[in-house]
């Protein structure tokens, strides 16, 4: 179980023991992920100025949130900061905490996320991973 701290966090979610997700309305979390693989995806829509079109990829994340071998994910939109090193071009974000390097090989394959690709690879002109496991 996550340690609960006062705050939000914009569309994080989590798993307990026994359940589904849960949509956290957390101002913050404080937590050092150990021993996880993390999986961040940002995705450029092909009409950025579509409404319809982020809608549509935002419910295909959601409904790929129900993966089992996701521990915790979140949708994010970019946030208005402005420094010479920031890149806030993307239209979403999606990052995903696995607890194995195993189970995001899973994820990968899994028909949800198959099903995501062959609804939702339609809106985006460009997608970029990064992936990355504790140092």
């Amino acid at each position: 179980m996550l340690p609960r701290k006062f705050g939000l966090v914009f569309r994080i979610g989590y798993k307990r023991p026994g359940d589904n997700f849960v949509t956290s309305h957390l101002n913050y979390i404080t937590m050092e992920l150990k021993n996880t693989f993390i999986h961040h995806v940002y995705f450029w829509l092909k009409h950025p100025e579509s409404k319809e079109d982020l809608q549509k990829l935002v419910e295909g994340l959601e409904a790929l949130a129900a993966v089992e071998e996701i521990k915790m994910y979140h949708i994010g939109l970019p946030a208005p900061t402005d420094r010479e090193v920031i890149d806030n071009t993307y239209s979403i974000s999606w990052l995903n905490i696995f607890e194995t390097s195993e189970d995001h090989d899973a994820y990968q394959i899994h028909p949800k996320h198959l099903k995501f690709i062959s609804d939702c690879s339609s809106l985006w002109g460009k997608v970029k991973v990064y992936d990355s496991l504790q140092h």
